[in-house]
Order: C-alpha cells, then sequence, then structure tokens
C-alpha cells in the first residue's frame, strides 16, 4: 500500500508565484525576439506572433548601419574595464585588509563615501578631464571612469579579511615576495569575489549609457546603447521598432551568456561580501 502523500499548500503557493514571477520576466525578453521577426506592419498590428517571419530588420542592421562596430566597441570596453577592476580593485583591496598602517580606516571610509555621489555629478568633471587629455571621443575617454570602482575596492576588500594571515606569513617565510603572495595566494582564494565582480562590471559597462553618450561624437566610436537609442529617438529617419527588436536581440546574447554560466557566483560573490569586517 502506497501512503497518500499530503498536498503541501503553502509549497504549491510558491511554486505558483515563482512561475507567474517567472512569466512576467521572461514576457518581455520572449516579445522582443518574435518582434524582431517582424515587418513594420506586422509590429503594429500587435500581435504577439509574427505573422510572417520577416528579416528585413537584420538585413538592414547588417548592411546600413555601424552595429557590429558598436558590438566590437562595447566588447572591448567592457573585457578591458572588466580585468582593469579585478587587477586594481583586488590589490587595494588586499592592502587595506592586510596591512595595517596609519589611515588604513579613513582611507577605506573614504573609499565607501564615494559610493553615495550620483554618477550625474561627476560627468562634467570627467568630461574637462578627457578634453584636457583629448580623450573625448577615444576607448581611453569611455573607460577611465570604470576602471577603478569603490564597490570593487569594498568587495575585494571584505573577501581578502577571510585569508588567514599565517598561509601569508609562511608564504613570506619561504621567500615570496608580496606582489607574488598576492596574485599566487591571495587571489587564488577570493575566486566568488573575482567572479561576482568580473560578472557585475562587463554587464554594467556592457549597458552603460550616460558616460559613452556625452564621451562619444562620431558613429563609429559609439557603443551598443548609444547606437540602439538613435534608432528609438528619431536621429536615424525615425523610430524604427523591428530594428530596434533586431539590435537589442543581439545586444543581449553576452549577457545572457555571462549569466548562464555564473549566476551562481553572482549569488555567492554578494552574499558573503559581510561576512568579516
Amino acid at each position: 500500500m502506497y501512503k497518500k502523500r499530503k498536498l503541501d499548500l503553502g509549497g504549491l503557493i510558491i511554486h505558483l508565484l515563482l512561475w507567474i514571477g517567472i512569466v512576467i520576466v521572461a514576457f518581455p525578453f520572449i516579445w522582443m525576439i518574435l518582434s524582431s521577426f517582424k515587418s513594420i506592419s506586422d509590429f503594429y498590428s500587435f500581435s504577439f506572433l509574427p505573422k510572417k517571419i520577416d528579416l528585413s530588420g537584420y538585413k538592414y542592421i547588417f548592411h546600413e548601419t555601424h552595429y557590429f562596430r558598436w558590438y566590437w566597441n562595447s566588447i572591448i570596453i567592457a573585457v578591458i574595464v572588466t580585468a582593469s577592476c579585478i587587477i586594481f580593485n583586488s590589490l587595494i583591496g588586499y592592502v587595506l585588509a592586510k596591512y595595517k598602517f596609519p589611515g588604513a580606516k579613513a582611507i577605506f571610509i573614504t573609499i565607501l563615501c564615494t559610493l553615495m555621489i550620483p554618477t550625474e555629478m561627476l560627468v562634467i568633471p570627467w568630461y574637462m578631464l578627457s578634453a584636457d587629455l583629448h580623450w573625448v571621443d577615444t576607448y581611453w575617454g569611455i573607460m577611465f571612469p570604470g576602471m577603478i570602482e569603490a564597490f570593487g575596492v569594498f568587495l575585494m576588500r571584505q573577501f581578502m579579511l577571510g585569508i588567514p594571515d599565517d598561509l601569508l606569513d609562511a608564504a613570506r617565510i619561504d621567500g615570496m615576495g608580496e606582489f607574488k603572495i598576492w596574485w599566487r595566494i591571495a587571489m587564488p582564494q577570493v575566486k566568488p569575489a573575482i567572479s561576482a565582480l568580473g560578472i557585475i562590471t562587463f554587464l554594467g559597462n556592457w549597458n552603460a549609457y550616460l558616460w559613452p553618450v556625452i564621451v562619444t561624437a562620431t558613429d563609429p566610436m559609439r557603443t551598443l546603447p548609444v547606437g540602439i537609442s538613435l534608432y528609438s529617438t528619431g536621429d536615424a529617419g525615425g523610430i524604427q521598432w523591428n530594428t530596434i527588436m533586431c539590435m537589442s536581440t543581439l545586444a543581449v546574447v553576452p549577457m545572457i551568456v555571462v549569466f548562464l554560466f555564473f549566476q551562481r557566483r553572482i549569488v555567492e560573490g554578494i552574499t558573503l561580501t559581510g561576512v568579516k569586517g
């Protein structure tokens, strides 16, 4: 005789709510992908499914726009800024966590205080600096504000605090230099933080709009969000919704890939940030 399983009403409600949440979150992405295969007339019919598969939007962005240059620009900027943040933020975090010197806490608090400054207040000094250094409409001009970030310093310091001092002292006794200790001993111990910081930084720079739209002036130097925005404001000859959907569909591919591969690292890195310190 099989025992009848009791109906877990609470669990059923939770799963139902989760599925409702999944549908709500996924619906805009599914609608965007399907809309990228619609013609303009089909798009304004407000039907969920395309009546006929139309690839004119994809053909247009492949042959008539700088889309792939924008794509390449976004990849270069996101990758370089992410690598810079991982290296420099981890170095600063290592020093603040493992070195005892006068003013260390004051420096750390000052770095944290910069998180309270809105980006909108910084764009003017950033632009003035870019103009003085002739970085306007260049890769360096787009990248330099994000190459070292206060949040990254905070994240790496919190994880570095969890590394046993005895492990580092043993490496020093063996004759390892401080830079080698940071690279060979400390960095492998904080892989969750590195993964979380890398993902957050990459996605943040991939989606960045405000600063790139201010510091870029020509089409070949624009990033994806800035280039796509031209077609939503009418600057490219009218609002072309099917073209926007095609561009947006291709633009989310790297974000989806990164998230699917490293989603556990994101949660682990964020939840463990405040464990010590």
